[in-house]
């Protein structure tokens, strides 16, 4: 029982950070109709700069501000520099451009900081130990609660920006029918840069939730963008909410093949649960529901 208990408390942990990437890719896919395949090289960058201003004994939680600000930079730079020219080009185009941008910040990242793993605190000494109730002991730390509230609140602050902002409504409406949106008046130029900033501000706080779990590495999110990806699709890749259930089924069940089949079974495992629940609900589990033309 006590080990089911663990796997549960740990599920919920890493489940949180697949959410948090997953939300990340749900909203660049609602703001912009892209899949950012570089959103976790992106979150590694970000992470980095904190580590540097770490090194410089800066405040942890100045740091922590200082990677979130710099996710929104680098993703408006991605849109003005890398996206721009593909629009009205083949969808198949900014897929390959991600891909390669991809490859390119992890190479950047090796080529400044170096490969060697390194460790990073929680920010403001938050607690890793397990919490300990009554004589029993629980491996769910003060950090894991500061990773599943922080997701919390990052969803519940996108399902106001879709639902009740004008901001949301023209960045759906920039990313569905951009050329209706300009004759609105809507400046869609700016609007796909700030769904970029946002995207990638999503993915950076993803990467310093992470990098107290492991070392930080020019690869260290590579692993947790394709659990990412499994749970945004597992949700449906238009909804916050679906997102979060994705993330948190996803590492369940990643926790529970771990823990009970071995750890070389995780990924076939988070494969074959993706496969089961897209054979019954295509669209993912929290999809809208689409009219039938007829």
């Amino acid at each position: 029982m006590t080990l089911f208990i663990d796997l549960t408390l740990n599920g919920l942990s890493y489940g949180a950070i697949y959410a948090a990437v997953a939300l990340g890719l749900v909203l660049i896919w609602r703001a912009t109709r892209v899949i950012n395949f570089a959103q976790g090289a992106l979150a590694t960058l970000t992470t980095y700069v904190a580590a540097s201003l770490l090194d410089r004994s800066i405040n942890s939680w100045v740091a922590f501000a200082a990677a979130l600000v710099a996710g929104l930079v680098f993703g408006a730079v991605t849109e003005r520099v890398f996206m721009r020219p593909l629009y009205g080009k083949p969808e198949l185009n900014p897929v390959v451009v991600t891909i390669g941008l991809l490859i390119l910040v992890e190479s950047v990242a090796g080529a400044i900081w170096g490969s060697t793993d390194r460790g990073i605190a929680p920010p403001g000494g938050v607690s890793q130990s397990g919490i300990i109730l009554g004589h029993t002991y629980l491996d769910f730390s003060a950090f894991d609660i500061f990773i599943l509230g922080s997701v919390i609140v990052l969803m519940v602050l996108m399902l106001v920006l879709f639902r009740w902002t004008s901001l949301g409504l023209k960045m759906r409406a920039s990313a569905f029918a951009p050329e209706v949106a300009r004759l609105l008046g809507v400046r869609v130029g700016r609007i796909l840069t700030v769904g970029w900033a946002l995207a990638t501000l999503a993915g950076a706080l993803a990467g310093m939730l992470v990098a107290p779990l492991v070392f930080l590495s020019p690869n260290m999110m590579d692993p947790m963008l394709v659990y990412g990806f499994a749970a945004a699709v597992l949700g449906g890749l238009d909804s916050p909410v679906g997102a979060l259930v994705g993330g948190i089924l996803s590492g369940l069940g990643i926790s529970y093949i771990g823990g009970y089949l071995g750890s070389s079974m995780e990924t076939v495992g988070a494969a074959l649960l993706l496969i089961a629940v897209l054979s019954i609900r295509p669209e993912g589990l929290f999809a809208a529901a689409k009219a039938r033309r007829v």
